[in-house]
């Protein structure tokens, strides 16, 4: 199965099919998908299923009407198992960025951790989850996100990319990061909810 979101609309492709009781479920190859995307974009529905019999083709169809951005990032946690939070666009939100030519995955996930958060001592465990998102710049783009839980020693003062325009950085325990939670996109809910589940 395949969430991807468009404006934080979801659109599920998925080889599961029993009916969604709650989202409208079509056969993917009956959709028009400029209608679709402008349906989703405009948040005239709570979101779409699009049923495959090929999931494996058909995402591969999907992901040719975009260009496909792939980036790296990572849930932290500290030695007091807080995690790691970024403030930017006025939402919080996990470090993340794009993968540059020739980098590998996980090596882009670290480097972007530590440029955005001015962290250090960070160890990769494992990955957690991949998720995707559709956004409209100079073209439309589907951003490819491979999320790591890491972990680490750092105790030194935390530094925010101003560049990239994120305001703070800051490790949160479990109650504070539900309140971020209420403020922040829902693939980043997706990758929270994924650590909680490992």
């Amino acid at each position: 199965m395949y969430e991807v979101f468009v404006n934080e609309t979801p659109l599920i492709i998925t080889s599961f099919t029993k009916k969604n009781n709650t989202l409208p479920t079509y056969p993917f190859h009956s959709i028009d998908f400029i209608e679709l995307m402008k349906k989703l974009n405009k948040k005239k529905c709570k979101g779409i299923v699009l049923i495959s019999d090929n999931l494996k083709k058909d995402w591969a169809n999907f992901t040719q009407n975009f260009e496909v951005i792939v980036a790296a990032g990572g849930l932290v946690l500290n030695k007091k198992k807080e995690v790691l939070f970024i403030y930017r666009n006025d939402q919080w939100d996990l470090p993340k960025g794009k993968v540059e030519k020739n980098e590998h995955i996980a090596t882009a996930a670290i480097r972007e951790v530590e440029e955005e958060c001015g962290i250090s001592n960070l160890e990769l465990k494992r990955k957690i989850t991949t998720t995707y998102h559709i956004y409209n710049l100079k073209g439309l783009k589907l951003k490819e996100t491979h999320w790591f839980l890491m972990t680490s020693s750092f105790k030194g003062n935390l530094k925010p990319q101003l560049e990239e325009g994120i305001t703070a950085v800051i490790f949160k325990n479990n109650m504070l990061a539900k309140i971020a939670l209420k403020n922040t996109y829902k693939n980043i809910q997706l990758v929270y909810d994924a650590y909680r589940n490992l």
